[in-house]
């Protein structure tokens, strides 16, 4: 059988240290109210200690009672059931306690005076009787409303981990598969190109890998990534892509989600006209939001293709999400007439 601790969740040794002297006490002034009145002192010295007797036989005896009832109904919903159970018990409690301690101090004390009246004594084990109820079934549910608490917030977190491990898979074979389809493209026109695109492909699938498990990541460390992410772009592309960064020195420090930006790249590749006529501009820089933040923009002049294949949008979802589950600043997206611009926003890696 379980321990009342164990069951229970708590140590009641310093609650039945401190409770059965205060609850004896103030048993005896309802029972013995005329003796208090009357400042009966000698009669006072013998009905204390017999009240709190009388004290501690109830309330080991309904702590006892609490133990077996709540093996039998353990859960938080049983509480009522618990209550009723304990209610009919106490009353038995009552008639047996009183029986045995009325025969047992009697035969102590046969000339006693001051035998209190049957019904205040009933009273006053109900009070007590509810009094230690109330006290060990609020401590029950208290402990037993924290370990759910907990247990729902090690699940949110669970849930929010295997969230962010299902986003990051994402990106991998997403990125794999469009770096494969350059690497086809550059294989039959140079091979030299296509040697030194796999050395590049390397470095920046390690990147990828290395920063699978990070939430967030600086953005200088985003930055080295991109340098070999953008040598490949360059590679397939050449002066039909500009890229522009804009100082961006002061904010190297702050965090973004791992491949954000190469995520960001891609997409305004995936969807806009890429010729010697039209060359696509893609800026980088920072901005101060209108709260005081810092947001590291990134943008490119709409030139939409003719033909485009459907967008998914798991590119954007993909970093959306990411800082949702991560922050309560959300990404900006907006789309005008000559501009397509995304906000990250730049979070605090230490935290």
């Amino acid at each position: 059988m379980k321990s009342f601790r164990e069951l229970c969740g708590f140590d009641d040794r310093w609650m039945m240290l401190i409770g059965i002297p205060t609850a004896g006490v103030m048993v005896s002034i309802m029972l013995f109210y005329d003796s208090y009145r009357a400042a009966d002192w000698k009669a006072l010295l013998l009905c204390v200690p017999v009240s709190i007797v009388y004290t501690t036989a109830f309330w080991m005896s309904m702590r006892y009672t609490y133990h077996l009832v709540r093996l039998r109904y353990p859960a938080l919903e049983q509480i009522r059931t618990r209550i009723v159970w304990m209610s009919v018990i106490m009353l038995a409690l009552f008639v047996i306690i009183n029986a045995v301690l009325d025969s047992f101090f009697s035969f102590l004390f046969p000339a006693k005076q001051n035998s209190p009246d049957l019904l205040i004594e009933f009273l006053a084990t109900i009070l007590l009787s509810v009094m230690v109820m109330a006290i060990y079934e609020a401590m029950s549910y208290y402990l037993q409303l924290q370990q759910i608490i907990a247990e729902k917030t090690d699940l949110e977190r669970r849930h929010i981990q295997s969230q962010l491990d299902g986003l990051r898979n994402q990106v991998n074979p997403h990125f794999l598969f469009n770096s494969l389809n350059t690497l086809t493209y550059l294989i039959p026109e140079d091979s030299a190109k296509a040697v030194r695109f796999v050395q590049q492909l390397s470095k920046v699938y390690r990147y990828v890998l290395e920063s699978r498990d990070a939430k967030l990541i600086p953005l200088r460390e985003e930055m080295e990534f991109m340098e070999s992410y953008i040598f490949l772009l360059k590679e397939r592309f050449g002066d039909k892509l500009q890229i522009h960064f804009k100082d961006l020195s002061s904010c190297r420090n702050g965090g973004i989600v791992p491949l954000s930006l190469q995520l960001l790249f891609e997409n305004a590749i995936k969807h806009n006209i890429i010729s010697a006529e039209k060359p696509l501009h893609i800026e980088v820089f920072q901005r101060l939001t209108d709260t005081g933040e810092t947001a590291l923009v990134v943008r490119n002049p709409l030139q939409r293709k003719n033909q485009v294949m459907d967008s998914t949008g798991v590119g954007l979802e993909n970093i959306r999400s990411r800082y949702h589950i991560l922050s309560k600043r959300e990404i900006s997206v907006t789309a005008t007439k000559d501009w397509f611009t995304v906000e990250l926003p730049l979070l605090n890696c230490e935290n």
